[in-house]
Protein backbone atom coordinates (compact mmCIF):
# COMPACT_ATOMS: atom_id res chain seq x y z
CA UNK A 1 0.00 0.00 0.00
CA UNK A 2 3.00 2.35 -0.80
CA UNK A 3 3.00 5.82 -2.45
CA UNK A 4 1.57 9.24 -1.85
CA UNK A 5 -1.00 9.80 0.29
CA UNK A 6 -2.50 12.68 -1.99
CA UNK A 7 -6.70 13.00 -1.85
CA UNK A 8 -9.56 14.49 -3.37
CA UNK A 9 -10.33 17.69 -1.76
CA UNK A 10 -11.23 20.13 -4.50
CA UNK A 11 -14.56 20.40 -6.44
CA UNK A 12 -13.38 20.96 -10.24
CA UNK A 13 -16.91 20.39 -12.01
CA UNK A 14 -20.53 19.36 -11.66
CA UNK A 15 -22.83 17.73 -14.43
CA UNK A 16 -26.59 18.40 -14.46
CA UNK A 17 -27.31 15.33 -15.74
CA UNK A 18 -31.13 15.97 -16.76
CA UNK A 19 -32.08 12.46 -15.77
CA UNK A 20 -34.24 12.62 -12.82
CA UNK A 21 -32.30 11.38 -9.84
CA UNK A 22 -28.70 9.87 -10.45
CA UNK A 23 -29.39 6.63 -8.90
CA UNK A 24 -25.61 5.49 -9.68
CA UNK A 25 -22.23 6.91 -11.71
CA UNK A 26 -19.46 5.04 -12.39
CA UNK A 27 -16.26 5.35 -14.40
CA UNK A 28 -15.18 3.34 -17.11
CA UNK A 29 -12.54 0.55 -16.98
CA UNK A 30 -9.70 3.87 -18.46
CA UNK A 31 -11.30 6.76 -15.79
CA UNK A 32 -11.68 8.53 -19.55
CA UNK A 33 -15.19 8.54 -19.32
CA UNK A 34 -17.80 7.72 -17.01
CA UNK A 35 -21.84 7.00 -17.11
CA UNK A 36 -25.02 7.75 -15.26
CA UNK A 37 -27.74 5.83 -14.94
CA UNK A 38 -31.18 7.90 -13.85
CA UNK A 39 -34.76 7.11 -12.59
CA UNK A 40 -35.68 8.21 -15.95
CA UNK A 41 -34.91 5.24 -17.63
CA UNK A 42 -32.04 6.61 -19.32
CA UNK A 43 -28.26 5.91 -19.20
CA UNK A 44 -25.74 8.43 -20.52
CA UNK A 45 -22.03 8.25 -21.15
CA UNK A 46 -19.63 11.44 -20.07
CA UNK A 47 -16.19 12.32 -20.31
CA UNK A 48 -16.19 13.75 -16.94
CA UNK A 49 -13.29 15.93 -17.02
CA UNK A 50 -14.75 18.13 -19.90
CA UNK A 51 -18.58 17.57 -18.79
CA UNK A 52 -19.42 16.65 -22.04
CA UNK A 53 -22.19 14.23 -22.54
CA UNK A 54 -21.05 11.91 -25.70
CA UNK A 55 -24.28 9.24 -25.99
CA UNK A 56 -27.65 8.33 -24.19
CA UNK A 57 -29.39 5.04 -24.35
CA UNK A 58 -32.53 4.50 -23.73
CA UNK A 59 -34.72 0.80 -23.27
CA UNK A 60 -34.96 0.10 -19.57
CA UNK A 61 -38.75 -0.19 -18.74
CA UNK A 62 -38.36 1.60 -15.16
CA UNK A 63 -35.79 3.22 -13.15
CA UNK A 64 -31.90 2.42 -13.86
CA UNK A 65 -30.22 1.45 -10.60
CA UNK A 66 -26.59 0.19 -12.07
CA UNK A 67 -24.55 0.15 -14.66
CA UNK A 68 -20.65 -1.20 -15.93
CA UNK A 69 -18.47 -0.54 -19.06
CA UNK A 70 -16.83 -3.33 -20.41
CA UNK A 71 -13.18 -3.68 -20.56
CA UNK A 72 -12.59 -2.63 -23.80
CA UNK A 73 -14.88 0.20 -23.71
CA UNK A 74 -17.24 -1.41 -26.60
CA UNK A 75 -20.09 -2.34 -24.53
CA UNK A 76 -22.37 -1.22 -21.40
CA UNK A 77 -24.66 -3.72 -19.23
CA UNK A 78 -27.25 -2.31 -16.92
CA UNK A 79 -29.69 -3.07 -14.96
CA UNK A 80 -32.64 -1.57 -12.86
CA UNK A 81 -36.50 -1.85 -11.44
CA UNK A 82 -37.70 -3.56 -14.46
CA UNK A 83 -36.41 -6.57 -13.24
CA UNK A 84 -33.41 -6.98 -16.26
CA UNK A 85 -30.56 -7.14 -17.62
CA UNK A 86 -29.25 -5.05 -20.47
CA UNK A 87 -26.30 -5.16 -22.93
CA UNK A 88 -25.60 -1.96 -25.00
CA UNK A 89 -23.10 -1.32 -27.76
CA UNK A 90 -21.54 1.65 -26.96
CA UNK A 91 -20.95 3.64 -30.73
CA UNK A 92 -24.40 3.22 -32.10
CA UNK A 93 -26.61 3.03 -28.44
CA UNK A 94 -28.21 0.51 -29.84
CA UNK A 95 -29.45 -2.94 -27.24
CA UNK A 96 -27.58 -5.72 -28.07
CA UNK A 97 -29.58 -8.10 -25.16
CA UNK A 98 -32.42 -8.09 -22.98
CA UNK A 99 -31.39 -10.38 -19.98
CA UNK A 100 -35.02 -11.33 -18.32
CA UNK A 101 -35.17 -13.92 -15.15
CA UNK A 102 -34.81 -11.90 -11.88
CA UNK A 103 -38.29 -12.12 -10.25
CA UNK A 104 -38.01 -8.35 -9.28
CA UNK A 105 -35.59 -5.29 -8.85
CA UNK A 106 -32.14 -6.08 -10.02
CA UNK A 107 -30.01 -4.06 -7.92
CA UNK A 108 -26.30 -4.19 -9.21
CA UNK A 109 -24.80 -5.51 -12.60
CA UNK A 110 -21.11 -6.29 -13.25
CA UNK A 111 -19.05 -7.60 -16.50
CA UNK A 112 -16.43 -10.46 -15.28
CA UNK A 113 -12.89 -9.39 -15.85
CA UNK A 114 -12.91 -10.02 -19.56
CA UNK A 115 -16.46 -8.94 -20.28
CA UNK A 116 -17.95 -11.69 -21.72
CA UNK A 117 -20.39 -12.84 -18.65
CA UNK A 118 -22.55 -10.37 -16.98
CA UNK A 119 -23.19 -10.65 -13.38
CA UNK A 120 -26.28 -9.14 -11.70
CA UNK A 121 -27.68 -8.84 -7.94
CA UNK A 122 -31.68 -8.65 -7.41
CA UNK A 123 -34.01 -8.12 -4.67
CA UNK A 124 -34.98 -11.91 -5.19
CA UNK A 125 -31.91 -12.97 -3.58
CA UNK A 126 -30.00 -14.45 -6.44
CA UNK A 127 -26.76 -13.12 -8.32
CA UNK A 128 -27.43 -14.51 -12.18
CA UNK A 129 -24.35 -14.90 -14.41
CA UNK A 130 -25.38 -14.25 -18.51
CA UNK A 131 -23.36 -14.77 -21.45
CA UNK A 132 -22.83 -12.03 -23.75
CA UNK A 133 -20.75 -13.33 -26.21
CA UNK A 134 -23.43 -16.33 -27.37
CA UNK A 135 -27.02 -15.55 -27.93
CA UNK A 136 -28.42 -17.79 -25.05
CA UNK A 137 -30.52 -15.83 -22.81
CA UNK A 138 -31.02 -17.76 -19.87
CA UNK A 139 -28.52 -17.16 -17.01
CA UNK A 140 -25.53 -19.96 -17.00
CA UNK A 141 -25.37 -19.99 -13.75
CA UNK A 142 -27.62 -19.08 -10.66
CA UNK A 143 -25.67 -18.17 -6.90
CA UNK A 144 -28.51 -19.08 -4.47
CA UNK A 145 -27.07 -18.56 -1.09
CA UNK A 146 -28.60 -15.10 -0.33
CA UNK A 147 -31.30 -15.24 2.33
CA UNK A 148 -32.48 -11.67 1.26
CA UNK A 149 -31.80 -8.70 -1.35
CA UNK A 150 -28.51 -9.00 -3.47
CA UNK A 151 -27.40 -5.40 -2.91
CA UNK A 152 -23.70 -4.87 -4.12
CA UNK A 153 -21.73 -7.03 -6.58
CA UNK A 154 -17.94 -6.49 -7.54
CA UNK A 155 -15.55 -8.88 -9.85
CA UNK A 156 -12.11 -10.09 -9.92
CA UNK A 157 -10.17 -12.23 -12.35
CA UNK A 158 -11.55 -15.05 -10.02
CA UNK A 159 -13.67 -13.62 -7.95
CA UNK A 160 -17.46 -12.49 -6.66
CA UNK A 161 -18.13 -10.30 -4.48
CA UNK A 162 -21.35 -9.78 -3.36
CA UNK A 163 -23.28 -8.09 -0.28
CA UNK A 164 -26.74 -8.69 0.92
CA UNK A 165 -29.88 -7.62 3.03
CA UNK A 166 -29.27 -10.78 5.22
CA UNK A 167 -25.58 -9.15 6.58
CA UNK A 168 -24.03 -11.05 5.02
CA UNK A 169 -20.90 -10.88 2.30
CA UNK A 170 -19.92 -13.55 0.21
CA UNK A 171 -16.71 -14.09 -2.02
CA UNK A 172 -16.63 -17.02 -4.52
CA UNK A 173 -13.89 -17.83 -5.67
CA UNK A 174 -14.80 -19.11 -9.31
CA UNK A 175 -11.16 -21.35 -9.98
CA UNK A 176 -12.14 -23.17 -6.56
CA UNK A 177 -15.71 -23.61 -6.52
CA UNK A 178 -15.63 -22.97 -3.25
CA UNK A 179 -17.77 -19.90 -1.07
CA UNK A 180 -16.92 -18.03 1.60
CA UNK A 181 -19.32 -16.23 3.64
CA UNK A 182 -18.95 -13.55 6.71
CA UNK A 183 -21.79 -11.98 8.71
CA UNK A 184 -21.03 -8.32 9.71
CA UNK A 185 -24.40 -7.69 11.70
CA UNK A 186 -26.35 -5.62 9.57
CA UNK A 187 -27.64 -5.10 6.30
CA UNK A 188 -24.74 -5.08 3.57
CA UNK A 189 -25.42 -2.10 0.86
CA UNK A 190 -21.89 -1.92 -0.76
CA UNK A 191 -19.03 -4.30 -1.45
CA UNK A 192 -15.25 -3.68 -2.40
CA UNK A 193 -12.00 -5.02 -3.22
CA UNK A 194 -9.04 -3.55 -2.03
CA UNK A 195 -6.79 -2.84 -5.09
CA UNK A 196 -4.48 -5.10 -3.96
CA UNK A 197 -6.81 -8.33 -3.49
CA UNK A 198 -6.37 -8.90 0.12
CA UNK A 199 -9.13 -7.14 1.69
CA UNK A 200 -12.60 -6.90 1.45
CA UNK A 201 -14.97 -3.27 2.27
CA UNK A 202 -17.83 -3.49 3.20
CA UNK A 203 -20.91 -0.73 3.62
CA UNK A 204 -23.98 -1.65 6.41
CA UNK A 205 -26.91 0.06 7.97
CA UNK A 206 -25.55 0.75 11.32
CA UNK A 207 -23.30 3.49 9.55
CA UNK A 208 -20.15 1.51 9.92
CA UNK A 209 -17.96 0.19 7.26
CA UNK A 210 -15.23 -2.82 8.18
CA UNK A 211 -12.59 -4.19 6.44
CA UNK A 212 -12.14 -7.73 6.54
CA UNK A 213 -9.21 -10.07 5.58
CA UNK A 214 -10.11 -11.54 2.53
CA UNK A 215 -9.12 -15.07 2.94
CA UNK A 216 -9.38 -15.30 7.18
CA UNK A 217 -12.61 -12.93 7.04
CA UNK A 218 -10.55 -10.99 10.22
CA UNK A 219 -12.40 -8.06 11.38
CA UNK A 220 -8.57 -5.51 10.49
CA UNK A 221 -10.60 -1.86 10.97
CA UNK A 222 -13.89 -0.06 11.55
CA UNK A 223 -14.89 3.65 9.99
CA UNK A 224 -17.74 5.33 11.56
CA UNK A 225 -18.79 8.99 11.66
CA UNK A 226 -20.71 9.25 8.54
CA UNK A 227 -25.08 8.36 8.47
CA UNK A 228 -26.19 5.47 6.70
CA UNK A 229 -29.00 3.96 8.02
CA UNK A 230 -31.80 3.87 5.69
CA UNK A 231 -30.22 4.01 2.03
CA UNK A 232 -28.12 1.97 -0.42
CA UNK A 233 -24.71 4.00 -0.26
CA UNK A 234 -21.94 3.50 -2.07
CA UNK A 235 -18.26 2.91 -0.39
CA UNK A 236 -14.90 2.51 -1.66
CA UNK A 237 -11.48 3.03 -1.80
CA UNK A 238 -8.71 5.34 -3.55
CA UNK A 239 -6.82 4.23 -6.28
CA UNK A 240 -3.69 3.73 -3.89
CA UNK A 241 -5.49 1.98 -1.28
CA UNK A 242 -4.22 4.74 1.02
CA UNK A 243 -7.93 5.78 1.87
CA UNK A 244 -11.37 4.40 2.83
CA UNK A 245 -14.57 6.77 0.95
CA UNK A 246 -18.33 6.71 1.55
CA UNK A 247 -21.07 8.89 1.07
CA UNK A 248 -23.44 9.62 3.71
CA UNK A 249 -27.43 9.98 4.58
CA UNK A 250 -26.03 14.07 5.99
CA UNK A 251 -24.84 15.35 2.57
CA UNK A 252 -21.21 14.62 3.17
CA UNK A 253 -19.03 12.16 1.15
CA UNK A 254 -15.98 11.18 4.36
CA UNK A 255 -12.59 9.85 3.74
CA UNK A 256 -11.05 7.79 6.15
CA UNK A 257 -6.96 6.77 6.34
CA UNK A 258 -7.18 3.13 6.01
CA UNK A 259 -4.67 2.00 8.12
CA UNK A 260 -5.20 4.58 11.28
CA UNK A 261 -9.52 4.68 10.61
CA UNK A 262 -9.65 8.12 11.56
CA UNK A 263 -11.51 10.96 9.44
CA UNK A 264 -9.37 12.93 7.38
CA UNK A 265 -11.55 15.26 5.41
CA UNK A 266 -14.86 15.67 4.32
CA UNK A 267 -16.54 16.74 1.09
CA UNK A 268 -19.87 18.64 1.41
CA UNK A 269 -21.97 18.47 -1.00
CA UNK A 270 -25.33 20.14 1.36
CA UNK A 271 -27.76 18.54 2.96
CA UNK A 272 -28.97 15.67 0.84
CA UNK A 273 -27.81 12.20 1.03
CA UNK A 274 -24.79 11.22 -1.45
CA UNK A 275 -25.48 7.90 -2.33
CA UNK A 276 -23.00 6.93 -5.38
CA UNK A 277 -19.61 7.50 -5.85
CA UNK A 278 -16.75 5.75 -8.51
CA UNK A 279 -12.79 6.66 -8.07
CA UNK A 280 -11.33 6.37 -11.09
CA UNK A 281 -8.80 3.60 -10.85
CA UNK A 282 -5.34 5.21 -11.11
CA UNK A 283 -5.59 9.23 -10.59
CA UNK A 284 -6.65 11.15 -7.60
CA UNK A 285 -10.25 11.73 -8.89
CA UNK A 286 -13.71 10.86 -7.32
CA UNK A 287 -17.07 11.17 -9.12
CA UNK A 288 -20.06 11.85 -6.79
CA UNK A 289 -23.50 12.01 -7.42
CA UNK A 290 -26.20 13.71 -5.27
CA UNK A 291 -30.12 14.33 -6.82
CA UNK A 292 -29.57 14.93 -10.40
CA UNK A 293 -26.09 16.21 -10.29
CA UNK A 294 -22.78 14.37 -10.60
CA UNK A 295 -20.11 15.92 -9.08
CA UNK A 296 -16.07 15.98 -9.96
CA UNK A 297 -13.59 16.14 -7.24
CA UNK A 298 -9.50 16.18 -7.73
CA UNK A 299 -6.44 17.10 -5.57
CA UNK A 300 -5.73 20.60 -5.52
CA UNK A 301 -2.28 20.09 -6.10
CA UNK A 302 -2.97 18.39 -9.80
CA UNK A 303 -5.27 21.24 -10.57
CA UNK A 304 -3.44 24.51 -9.21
Amino acid sequence: MAGTKQVVDKLVGTIECKQGAVRAVRFNADGNYCITCGSDKSIKLWNPHTNTLIKTYSGHGYEVLDGHASCDNSQLCSCGMDKSVYLWDVATGKRLRKYRGHAGRVNCVSFNEESNVILSGSIDGSVRAWDCKSRRLEPIQVLGEAKDSVTSIKVSDHEILTGSADCRVRRYDIRMGEMYSDCVGKPVTSVSFTRDGQCTLSSTLDSTLRLLDKDTGELLNEYTGHKNTNYKIDSCLSSNDTHILSGSEDGNVYLWDLVEARITSTLDHGTKAVHSLSYHPTDTCLLTAMENKVFIWKCAQDVG
